[in-house]
């Protein structure tokens, strides 16, 4: 069996804990070891091994994807990391990921979010291994249990009985509440964009309903196949239109996580005796049904209030009614119009080699903190007009300067002049923590000189 993981996404839902070239799948909450998507890797890894698996996403992210799944202790093939180079929604996605694995010949395939959370695993992956048979012959589409009449998602109409599951009667769009109630109580199923099938299968059924995605990924380039092909979501594209569409029930703990809503409603056991859903030593008075997540020391008081959304980063506030979470969107949108960076990065950032953390900025200097993972390197660079002092507090550096090597060790540091070739190096096994104090004009990217020959980051 193959595995197909979309790890698109926007990164506005959930802002500011999300942002556009960090969306939710990547984050690890609180309570959390793993991110969402290292969870979803784990579940794929419940039947299929890690050569079998293709995720379909965008350039912003595959130094993400692949830090992550080394995180996991796995190194995930390069060409199963398939970069889309502009999102045309599920259904292109979805079949650039079954061309991938046609390569080496058809097989059964599920396909799966990278941003859901999902409880019971052993349940869970038993669900999806029962449709392995089933999907010889059917497009299966898993829809889950309802919990509460859910405006916010489309729902699936159960059909005659199969062997496994039932073929699928209808598909229903998004309801409002009095039919949401409706289709609860006559056993209708959540749409919850899982999915399976044979690749040989499905491609016919793409060719059959949607020739102008087929015809798309005729060309020679993957470039050439997303400027052909059309937005189309797999649903309206494929699903609602073939006959040899099946569903199978899942009965699980499902979140997507689409918004502070939903997100508040995952967190039951942090609730409070009025509500309060909180992750550290907040004080409330008087205040009934808040969602408060706050990842740093501040504390937080919340005083005669209710039904509130208050999520405070270092570098950004939000603050919304709980009625109101799906209009966060718009204010992504509004700080994108200003070209807020705080819309795209958090002060953290994933680079190939690990992270850097931005802890103060102010005129002539900025202080990061590194995080170099084992056997990995920074591009050898040169700056123009700022000098670089690196304190190293945890682990051993490698530091090359004008081609002399230096090892610095933990209290140790070293100063790079404004001019001088320089590369930070973690030749140990485990994780080099450094302090970087960078003195000057920063420019950004016009301020630096990278050495292509000494470029091979990864």
């Amino acid at each position: 069996m193959k595995a197909i993981i979309m790890a698109g996404g926007s990164g506005t839902r959930l802002w500011p804990l999300s942002r556009s070239k960090c969306p939710k799948q990547f984050l690890r909450l609180n309570g959390m070891e793993k991110s969402i998507f290292q969870l979803t890797m784990l579940r794929c890894l419940c039947f299929c091994g890690i050569d079998d698996i293709y995720i379909v996403t965008n350039k912003d992210y595959r130094f993400l994807i692949s830090g992550q799944i080394e995180e996991l202790g796995y190194q995930a093939p390069e060409e199963n990391i398939l970069l889309e180079p502009v999102g045309r929604n599920t259904l292109p996605a979805i079949y650039y990921g079954v061309k991938a694995i046609q390569k080496k010949g058809d097989d059964v395939t599920a396909v799966f979010s990278s941003d859901h959370l999902i409880g019971e695993q052993d349940k869970f992956v038993s669900y999806i291994k029962s449709g392995e048979k089933l999907a010889e012959n059917y497009l299966i589409t898993f829809g889950m249990k309802p919990t509460f009449p859910e405006t916010g998602y489309g729902y699936i109409k159960p059909g005659e009985k199969l062997e496994t599951g039932c073929k699928v009667a209808e598909f229903k769009e998004k309801p409002d509440f009095e039919t949401a109630e409706k289709y609860v109580d006559e056993g209708y199923l959540w749409n919850c964009g899982i999915f399976m099938f044979r690749t040989d299968v499905f491609e016919g059924e793409v060719k059959r309903l949607a020739p102008e995605v087929y015809e798309a990924f005729k060309a020679d380039t993957v470039e050439e196949c997303f400027s052909r092909v059309p937005k189309i979501s797999v649903d309206y594209g494929v699903m609602e239109k073939s006959d040899k569409v099946a569903v199978i029930g899942l009965d699980v703990p499902w979140n997507d996580l689409g918004s502070f809503a939903s997100f508040y409603d995952e967190y039951e056991s942090n609730k409070d005796d009025k509500g309060n859903v909180t992750f550290g030593d907040d004080i409330l008075i008087n205040a009934e049904n808040n969602l408060i997540y706050s990842e740093g020391k501040k504390a937080i008081a919340a005083i005669g209030v209710k039904d509130l959304v208050v999520v405070d980063q270092d570098d950004a506030l939000l603050i919304c009614h709980k009625d109101e979470t799906q209009l966060v969107k718009e204010a992504v949108d509004e700080l994108k119009k200003r070209n807020d960076q705080r819309a795209f990065f958090h002060r953290t950032e994933y680079r190939p080699w690990g992270s850097f953390t931005i802890l103060e900025e102010v005129g002539g200097y900025k202080i990061k903190r590194l995080t170099v993972l084992p056997g990995k390197k920074l591009s050898y660079q040169m700056h123009y007009h700022r000098s670089e002092h690196w304190i190293v507090v945890n682990g051993t550096a490698n530091v090359t300067i004008d081609g002399t090597e230096r090892l610095v060790k933990s209290g140790e540091s070293i100063f790079v002049e404004a001019g001088q070739k320089h590369r930070l190096e973690n030749p140990g096994k485990l994780l080099l923590e450094v302090i970087e104090v960078q003195s000057g004009a920063y420019l950004g990217e016009d301020d630096i000189v990278r050495f292509q020959d000494d470029f091979n980051r990864i």
